[in-house]
């Protein structure tokens, strides 16, 4: 079986993954901008929109900023956001599919697991890193412990419930390879085109991390 890249190396780069969800592909790059500004030169642009592929594309031309696709459920989507320029898939649960075509195409997987069953059908794929997802509502961090015991070598990425209150909590756990969020990045604020207001969280998310990580 064809292993998928491990995406360690990027991540250790990248402690913050922002959840983008952008409804008009105008706004992509304004986006990646305001991310870049605040220290943050990452963003999962989730497919939930119609824009999302021509998003992606556009803010891949942001300098300082890879772009990955979010909620990517099959092989059709992985296939499409790949042609659009998306450099990693994450999606909520675990897919073969999705899987199959991260490793033809060379691209890393972050799929969204919660048990040790899932875990156990990832590593048969080489997994090294996965979401864990919902991170509040599966058990937060005291079950990502739990799954660290059968399986010490792999790294979690929570997703889901992840916010300034807890994020020292998350960031400093061993287990914890970097986090994913949005509340630096709510829809909201990219459709009221307050990027300064996303630059502003993004620092101040940057630089928490970097701090607890000092």
């Amino acid at each position: 079986m064809t292993q998928i890249p491990d995406p360690t190396e990027f991540l250790e780069a990248n402690r913050i993954v922002p959840v983008v969800v952008i409804d008009n592909a105008d706004d992509a790059v304004a986006t990646g901008e305001a991310l870049v500004a605040g220290g943050i030169n990452c963003a999962e642009v989730t497919f939930r929109t119609a824009a999302a592929p021509e998003a992606i594309e556009k803010m891949s031309k942001v300098e300082g900023m890879t772009v990955g696709a979010g909620t990517i459920l099959n092989r059709e989507q992985a296939e499409r956001a790949a042609a659009a320029g998306a450099k990693f898939f994450v999606s909520p649960g675990w897919s073969d599919d999705v899987a199959a075509v991260a490793a033809e195409l060379d691209i890393p997987y972050l799929p969204g697991l919660q048990t040790a069953t899932e875990i156990m059908m990832a590593l048969k794929w080489g997994a090294k890193v996965v979401k864990f997802f919902p991170g509040g509502e599966a058990g937060g961090l005291k079950m990502v412990k739990a799954l660290r015991g059968p399986f010490p070598d792999l790294a979690f990425m929570p997703s889901g419930g992840v916010n300034p209150a807890n994020l020292e909590e998350w960031i400093t756990d061993p287990a914890i390879i970097a986090v994913s969020g949005s509340w630096m990045i709510k829809r909201d604020l990219i459709a009221n085109h307050e990027f300064e207001k996303i630059t502003q969280l993004s620092a101040e998310a940057s630089a928490r991390v970097k701090e607890l990580l000092a």
